[in-house]
């Protein structure tokens, strides 16, 4: 069976090396999936999920939320490099959906002040823990 190796690296580290049949993310331009032999490319990624169908078994998938970064494809080798990122079982669902709370009432607050930064950065964070909740939830 053909397969990749699959690595994704914050500044904390290498959080996840594994090797996959298919891996699917989603970019700045839409949804991309990804098998062995892939043409080599970079793409900017959206803060969303990236859903690793590992080798061992046809039913083990991986699912980590990523706040976006880059995806590098070469040679049947993925690396993503993101600013953060947590595999499902890492995630604090409980944590998240506080976070959650937090940046909805920022927005709110930005909005009606019409304060156009913290509103963008807001949206962000809410985007965010969207991500972390919904990755969390997949376990």
């Amino acid at each position: 069976m053909a397969q990749m190796t699959v690595q994704i690296v914050t500044p904390d580290g290498l959080i996840y090396d594994h090797h996959a049949s298919f891996v699917s993310v989603r970019t700045n331009n839409g949804e991309l999936g990804i098998l062995p032999h892939h043409e080599n490319m970079i793409a900017v990624l959206a803060v969303d999920e990236v859903k690793v169908k590992r080798i061992d078994d046809d039913s083990h998938v991986n699912w980590i939320a990523v706040n976006g970064g880059i995806i590098e494809v070469a040679d049947n080798l993925i690396t993503i490099v993101a600013d953060s990122a947590e595999r499902a079982r890492d995630i604090d669902i409980s944590r998240a959906e506080r976070a959650k709370r937090r940046a909805e009432l920022a927005l709110e607050e930005a909005q009606d002040k019409h304060l156009i930064d913290q509103e963008r950065r807001a949206k962000i964070a809410l985007q965010r823990a969207i991500n972390r909740i919904n990755v969390g939830s997949r376990l």
